[in-house]
């Protein structure tokens, strides 16, 4: 399903999933916040959450911590993000108009408040150096089952090159997963392919991707696109790096030093 947005988010928190809400299949709470410079916002304890700024500057204030964060281009930095459990409260004040998705889901577990910098985040080259680089791309992992084991949810971000493919070769996994996109420049646009069904992805839209659905994606060419991804842990069966399912027809793009036409011949 395409949650679609053709108007610039207004200011305050847009929600677009919600665990006991609309799209509760989804199992986790996703949504934007923009804030004016000089706003800010409290978030009291009662749930595990994550902020990952999109683009902006802002001071968060947290057990007993302060930090000021500025991003000036989800494509070219990677994020900051920070993360804590429950029994944490936050507050965001910001010094420059910002954009933040802001991720939530319910969880008893504690666990250590965390704010990530661009150089905690693990970046991955996938696609390097096979097809033809027809599916290069930069996939980000802020924290996942490995990196936070307590943690109830997942949160990244892909870059996906412009004419280039990602989330390739087509795969799913037993877990719900969230993707929200933005486009350089930003009339950009690209295709979320969910099963069998092709759908055209603008700045701004999300793909919900039901469990056990197939998705893969691909940018116009000339086109940049960006895109959180969020999953939440199921209670037997916690998304890892390795829970990644491919269709098995296209198994064979995995081999290694695989050929494709036209060094592959008819």
């Amino acid at each position: 399903m395409i949650v679609k947005c053709d108007k610039p988010f207004a200011y305050g928190y847009t929600p677009i999933t919600e665990q006991c809400g609309r799209h509760s299949d989804m199992l986790l709470d996703f949504g934007i916040l923009k804030l004016k410079s000089g706003d800010t916002k409290v978030f009291p304890q009662g749930r595990e959450r994550a902020w990952l700024m999109i683009e902006g500057t802002a001071t968060f204030i947290w057990d007993g911590k302060k930090e000021t964060i500025t991003r000036n281009s989800c494509f070219d930095e990677a994020p900051y993000a920070l993360h804590v459990a429950k029994d944490e409260e936050v507050t965001v004040t910001t010094d420059a108009e910002c954009e933040i998705c802001v991720e939530q889901v319910d969880n008893d577990k504690v666990f250590a408040s965390r704010l990530y910098a661009p150089e905690d985040i693990r970046t991955d080259i996938f696609g390097a150096g096979t097809l033809n680089e027809t599916s290069i791309r930069s996939v980000r992992t802020v924290f996942d089952g490995e990196i936070n084991p307590q943690s109830n949810m997942v949160l990244g971000e892909v870059i996906n090159h412009p004419g280039k493919w990602s989330s390739y070769p087509p795969h799913d996994h037993p877990q719900p997963e969230i993707y929200h996109y933005r486009f350089f420049p930003p009339q950009g646009f690209g295709v979320s392919l969910l099963d069998d069904e092709a759908h055209t992805v603008k700045n701004g839209y999300t793909t919900l991707i039901g469990p056990d659905t197939t998705h893969s994606q691909g940018a116009a060419p000339g086109y940049a696109m960006y895109y959180i991804w969020m999953i939440p842990h199921l209670p037997d069966d916690r998304w890892l790096p390795t829970t990644r399912y491919f269709r098995k027809e296209h198994e064979w793009l995995l081999e290694p030093k695989v050929k494709i036409w036209p060094e592959r011949k008819t």
